[in-house]
């Protein structure tokens, strides 16, 4: 196919292409500053080394008591609260017991973060599953058509990028050697 062909496609899907690279971009470097910056990233760096004092074989009350503990603290602050999740962590400063209860008409309501030593309440925040920055990168916060437009946006810039090494190909010359041969 001759080069106007290619160089018509490039430039048709490049202008709409572009916009949603910059926002591409721009929102998948605030999910990386929030992921590299951010308090879990923290959490998890400063439990990296540690070493877990609870191990395949330790007795069933090693995870039962500090997840009773966690459930009777949660029904104190909430009670009857429907539980989602509950995720034990072994390792950190303090080992914790993290549950999350379910809103009455189902999905995530709240976080707790409860001691599992002593079963007091470190914190309570709202939960979802995924944070907002993250779900606006993916196009998911604009529901399902932001899903469908995201797929189209990577599939845009998989075509231009084809179409731009293509092009790319086509205009470089024969006769060069060396480093010319690619940034001519």
């Amino acid at each position: 196919m001759k080069i106007t062909f290619w160089r018509k496609w490039h430039r048709w899907i490049g202008f709409p292409a572009a916009l949603f690279l910059l926002f591409a971009s721009i929102t998948g470097f605030l999910v990386a500053g929030t992921e590299f910056f951010g308090a879990d990233e923290a959490a998890r760096e400063a439990t990296r080394r540690m070493v877990s004092p609870v191990t395949a074989g330790a007795p069933s009350t090693s995870w039962s008591e500090p997840i009773a503990r966690a459930l009777a603290a949660v029904n104190a602050r909430a009670p009857g609260a429907r539980v989602d999740f509950v995720t034990v962590q072994f390792k950190g400063a303090p080992p914790a017991v993290i549950v999350v209860t379910a809103a009455p008409p189902g999905g995530e309501d709240k976080k707790y973060v409860i001691d599992a030593r002593t079963g007091a309440v470190i914190s309570v925040e709202a939960y979802a599953d995924k944070p907002f920055l993250y779900r606006l990168h993916s196009g998911e916060a604009f529901g399902d058509g932001g899903l469908v437009v995201a797929m189209l946006w990577a599939l845009a810039l998989a075509v231009l990028t084809v179409t731009g090494l293509i092009i790319y190909l086509k205009l470089r010359r024969d006769n060069l050697t060396g480093w010319r041969r690619v940034f001519w």
